[in-house]
């Protein structure tokens, strides 16, 4: 498929004019009128903005966030040498919002498939259902982490919005999604049956203040997604005042920094997307500012990938087997060599261990080891066996 289509190209490159010192602006192959579409082969990551936030929920103004984060991340010089980026433009805004979701699947499922990891700037969250319909489009069953202050479950009968895209991907027919973590709920922004939902689903959901207290340990949780949706309200107000309903409490800037990198290392992720800042209510171009450097350390985590999962290579990995008393099956660990990177492997029926092939083997920690070793199945082992029985 020829993805140029659905692309405007970018307007307003800052002119950096340092030929001695070079920046992210003077490396990415970039779309522009003069230059056109760039050359996509040996490209690692592509950065592509969207003009959309038509179902934005009171946070009308997000459409125009990509240029104000490409101001700040052209000006941020890159980690190392040699990295490979095309910034592609903006997803052109479709006649009708659908329009605008099928050129965003569209793209993003070309890119995967290329070998390309696409990083979104959007726009309003809702985009986060067209980026899971790109997976549906590859026929790949995935898991999904939202750094969110909310669940956006919102009601069935309602339309997709911003604040609703998690039931319309829950309820999609046929279903390709196998797990949804959301990290970073704040409590008086979710109602009390909606946890209950979210366990009754077997998702994963964890308070702000439980991942904060130990942030090391959503490393195994972004390890294991293969698309991550950020809402920058997540943020705090004082780190990110660029959201209409910016909260005083959330992340600081720093921790989402650190999640990026994370995700950025993970082998099996293959898209991110940032959403919902609005350039309005950010005079200083703080927020963007954040973006930018969240999109960096992204990248950096992406080049420090080391193709580290024990589905092949085994013996690249010390194996720990725990038995567990008053519990039939043992459970098995593997620990990377090379990484200190944990995992755990949850008994799979064979009649479904080759469509379940990528979810079996669970990022964990070494908490989870020390969880099995005190005669305790640990809750993320036991979350996925549920799933397969």
């Amino acid at each position: 498929m020829e993805i140029a289509m659905f692309f405007e190209p970018v307007d307003n490159v800052p002119v950096l004019l340092d030929e001695h010192h070079k920046r992210l602006g003077d490396i990415l192959r970039i779309h522009t009128r003069e230059g056109g579409f760039p050359e996509l082969v040996g490209i690692h990551v592509a950065i592509l903005g969207v003009r959309e936030d038509r179902r934005s929920v009171d946070n009308e103004g997000c459409a125009y966030a990509a240029e104000q984060v490409r101001q700040q991340l052209y000006r941020l010089f890159p980690s190392q040498e040699n990295v490979l980026l095309a910034d592609l433009g903006d997803i052109r805004k479709g006649y009708a919002v659908e329009d605008t979701y099928f050129a965003l699947s569209s793209a993003v499922a070309q890119l995967i498939k290329e070998g390309i990891l696409p990083v979104i700037i959007g726009g309003s969250q809702d985009l986060t259902y067209a980026n899971y319909m790109a997976y549906e489009q590859l026929g790949q069953i995935i898991n999904i982490v939202s750094v969110d202050p909310r669940f956006d479950l919102g009601r069935t009968e309602n339309e997709l919005d911003a604040s609703s895209y998690l039931s319309r991907i829950i309820l999609h027919q046929p279903n390709y999604l196998f797990n949804f973590t959301n990290i970073g709920y704040q409590s008086y922004y979710v109602d009390h049956k909606a946890v209950t939902l979210m366990k009754n689903l077997l998702f994963d959901a964890y308070r702000l203040g439980r991942v904060r207290a130990n942030l090391e340990e959503v490393e195994p949780m972004v390890r294991n997604a293969d698309m991550i949706s950020v809402d920058i309200s997540s943020v705090r107000q004082s780190d990110a005042p660029g959201h209409k309903n910016a909260s005083p409490n959330g992340f600081y800037g720093e921790e989402l920094c650190q999640i990026t990198r994370y995700a950025g290392m993970s082998d099996k992720l293959t898209s991110i997307g940032f959403y919902e800042y609005n350039p309005t209510y950010d005079p200083n171009g703080q927020t963007a500012q954040l973006i930018a450097q969240m999109i960096w350390y992204f990248i950096e985590g992406y080049y420090a990938r080391v193709k580290d999962f024990p589905i092949k290579n085994k013996e690249d990995y010390l194996k720990y087997t725990v038995a567990i008393r008053n519990h039939q099956e043992e459970i098995v660990f593997y620990k990377s060599k090379r990484t200190d990177r944990w995992w755990m492997e949850v008994t799979c029926p064979a009649s479904v261990r080759s469509k379940y092939y990528r979810h079996y083997l669970v990022p964990c920690s070494y908490t989870d080891y020390q969880t099995a070793c005190e005669d305790d199945v640990p809750d993320r082992w036991w979350q996925v066996y549920q799933k397969f029985m």
